[in-house]
């Protein structure tokens, strides 16, 4: 069956269920509860190993790694990119902090970030090695911060004016974006970081995410590099054209994307480019998340209600819009199979939403499934990214908990939130004195 090709690469059927790096979902789910998100250790090297192969054989200079942290991060995932030798992108103080309880060394952590506040600011100078520029505000507060704290090598976000072909809320090079600066005000950075003996030491752009096509890159790489010349970069210069490689969520989207593709029209397209402006060959950094961490990533769902409404059967799961809002936002489409006899035989389109008060609580529409009985369990893949980082307690309900599978082992990396969780931070009003 196709659809377990949008599985994690240790994904097998083992007595009639499904499993992953050697453990039964059926006995994961009956210990952990559900809903119940899975991350495979080996899905995620074999990604990273991917891009190094790739980077290898296409791009002739020094390239390197940053895992995306908007994409998942907690404390293992932190401590899984130092295993693997990559930069962590940290988007702000909340992110920073994860990164130093993980023990993530202050060189390998980038801080990005569209409208940093001054703490923002404060905390990517005392940890991170290089910091990424948004704004000429953001640069004007730096300039202040640099009078008492050491400031990072900085990269300036530059916006290329064309966005890759995705979703509209997941473009963010085009012009009239929120993102970056145009080229008067990259000019303007550069000088202000000179006047300020701050070190500027890359460009930066990201064109849009969860792409497929490659091909507007070759304008965002050409306008980054005809800065650079202006800007003068020597020999030691970094070029960030950001990530955003798509991968297949659905089966009506498989082969997965190549990634080969990707990485040899970026090193072309630089080497092309460097040598006709008799530039240096850039340091070039890319910075993948989705394409790392979502298929790695799966979500355990428990069948409650059915419904049949018309000739629509709807199967009512324990999770949904909380844990994953994107298909309330991106209209992204995902795929499921049964955890028990998952290669039996289709029946009938099935409609998968979630127990919240919201008509857009729907996670699937018209899957086709097999026979789906109250308490089945429910398997959706690529569920790796954007997911858990954008979850919420919507209604009250509780973020799942999260295991770690890694050559059978199993480890909780987050627990799941208890009822005391929802109001821990809260403080109750008080009555002001002589009220009654």
């Amino acid at each position: 069956m196709n659809r377990l090709n949008l599985f994690p690469d240790t994904t097998t059927i083992e007595r009639d269920s499904l499993t992953i790096s050697g453990c039964d979902l059926t006995n994961l789910a009956d210990q952990f509860g559900t809903p119940l998100y899975i991350y495979d250790r080996a899905t995620l090297d074999n990604a990273v190993e991917a891009y190094r192969t790739a980077l290898s054989k296409f791009y002739p200079g020094v390239s390197s790694l940053t895992y995306a942290g908007k994409a998942f991060l907690c404390l293992a995932i932190a401590e899984w990119t130092q295993q693997n030798n990559l930069r962590l992108d940290c988007t702000g103080l909340g992110e920073i902090a994860i990164a130093v309880a993980a023990g993530v060394s202050r060189s390998r952590v980038l801080a990005h970030g569209v409208n940093k506040s001054l703490a923002d600011l404060e905390a990517a100078c005392e940890h991170s090695g290089i910091l990424v520029v948004d704004n000429l505000i953001e640069l004007r507060h730096l300039v202040e911060i640099s009078r008492r704290l050491r400031v990072p090598d900085l990269w300036l976000r530059f916006q290329p004016g064309l966005a890759v072909e995705t979703h509209a809320y997941t473009q963010t090079g085009h012009t009239g974006s929120k993102f970056g600066m145009d080229n008067a005000q990259i000019l303007q950075a550069v000088q202000t970081c000179q006047e300020n003996a701050l070190s500027l030491t890359g460009l930066h752009f990201h064109q849009g995410s969860q792409f497929r096509d490659p091909a507007p890159l070759v304008f965002g790489i050409e306008r980054a590099l005809d800065l650079a010349r202006t800007i003068g970069f020597g020999v030691d210069w970094t070029l960030s054209p950001g990530g955003g490689w798509g991968v297949a969520y659905h089966e009506d989207e498989l082969p997965q994307p190549d990634l080969s593709d990707y990485i040899r029209l970026v090193a072309e397209t630089l080497v092309r480019g460097c040598r006709d402006r008799r530039l240096a060959l850039p340091r070039l950094q890319l910075e993948p998340g989705r394409s790392l961490v979502a298929r790695a990533g799966v979500a355990l769902y428990r069948v409650g209600a059915i419904k049949l409404v018309g000739s629509r059967t709807w199967a009512l799961l324990d999770g949904g819009l909380a844990d994953n809002p994107r298909p309330a936002l991106y209209a992204a489409r995902y795929s499921a199979l049964p955890v028990r006899y998952p290669d039996r035989s289709i029946k009938e389109p099935v409609w998968f939403a979630g127990p919240y008060c919201e008509s857009g609580d729907v996670l699937i529409e018209a899957l086709p499934f097999p026979e789906v009985l109250e308490g089945d369990l429910v398997a959706v893949p690529v569920s790796g990214a954007y997911q858990l980082s954008m979850s919420s307690n919507y209604n009250g309900s509780r973020r799942p908990a999260v295991v770690w599978l890694d050559r059978g082992q199993v480890q909780v990396i987050q627990a799941r939130e208890s009822a005391y969780d929802l109001f821990r931070r809260d403080h109750r009003l008080v009555k002001p004195a002589g009220t009654g």
